[in-house]
């Protein structure tokens, strides 16, 4: 199977409806935003969505979250050195050959050869690491406009030790929200990182079809069902390796407006044409 053949950008414009998009741990778990209060969903938050797409979609994921882990291992180290996975424990041995191991990793891990991974350990293996860069790369979102965040005081009552012949105290806590608001967030895949990867165009194709569906099982209690959705996404194919136009130049084609209408200036990028896909 070939690599990449053809630089690629995309963008995705997302909408949240009273939900906490990516909370924010040092801050009381409160939706992220930046210091101008524009709300803010890390790349890291994407990626990790974008895994269990991939996961459920069959594909074998190397950072696995614990609520989806299928294979039982505790460890990131545990997982990689499995018979399941096959690389071994000398594989990341002071004597390993460090591209043999990247080579097999990214055969193994679809998130590996898309996104990179630094495989680090310490112990017997100190001082060894093995760095794998991928070739898609993907932005933090922002909102277009600065979000107005709700924050509403809730009661827990929960008998949490004893007989139960007692109610234990009430507890008081926060649950915070974005009321509205219109996020997008771009990315760009790579050839010539894919070559050392392995990357492939069906890989870029089983993203495609993934990133419609980016918030499909992920429902929790700061994010309910149907509260943030994928409303377009935008795919722009290049005719060559380097690509025709710069990736910042391709985004700022792109103009996404505060209730999620869109314009794409394709006179900005001669020759380059945009799909638009819905999003589920």
């Amino acid at each position: 199977m070939s690599t990449l053949q053809n630089k690629i950008d995309f963008a995705v414009i997302l909408t949240v409806n009273h939900a906490n998009p990516n909370g924010d741990p040092l801050n009381g778990n409160r939706p992220r935003t930046d210091y101008s209060g524009y709300g803010e969903i890390t790349d890291v938050c994407l990626k990790r969505k974008l895994r269990d797409r991939l996961q459920e979609s069959g594909q074998n994921i190397f950072v696995q979250s614990d609520e989806k882990k299928q294979d039982g291992m505790t460890s990131l180290k545990n997982r990689a050195e499995s018979d399941t996975f096959g690389l071994g424990k000398n594989a990341f041995g002071k004597k390993a050959d460090k591209d043999e191991t990247a080579k097999k990793a990214c055969q193994k891990w679809f998130d590996v050869r898309a996104f990179g991974q630094l495989f680090a350990f310490g112990g017997d293996d100190a001082g060894v690491s093995i760095g794998v860069r991928g070739p898609v790369s993907i932005q933090s979102a922002f909102s277009i406009e600065p979000v107005s965040i709700t924050s509403t005081q809730i009661t827990k009552s929960v008998n949490g030790a004893g007989d139960g012949s007692k109610r234990s105290s009430d507890t008081m806590g926060m649950k915070h929200r974005v009321d509205q608001g219109v996020y997008v967030f771009y990315g760009s895949m790579n050839p010539q990182l894919a070559e050392k990867t392995g990357f492939s165009d069906d890989d870029a194709e089983t993203l495609k079809q993934l990133l419609p569906r980016l918030f499909e099982n992920d429902a929790s209690s700061a994010r309910p069902e149907g509260s943030m959705a994928v409303s377009k996404v935008f795919w722009w194919k290049h005719n060559s390796r380097s690509g025709q136009y710069s990736s910042a130049r391709v985004h700022r084609s792109l103009t996404v407006n505060p209730d999620g209408t869109y314009a794409v200036d394709e006179a900005a990028t001669p020759g380059l044409t945009v799909e638009v896909i819905e999003g589920f």
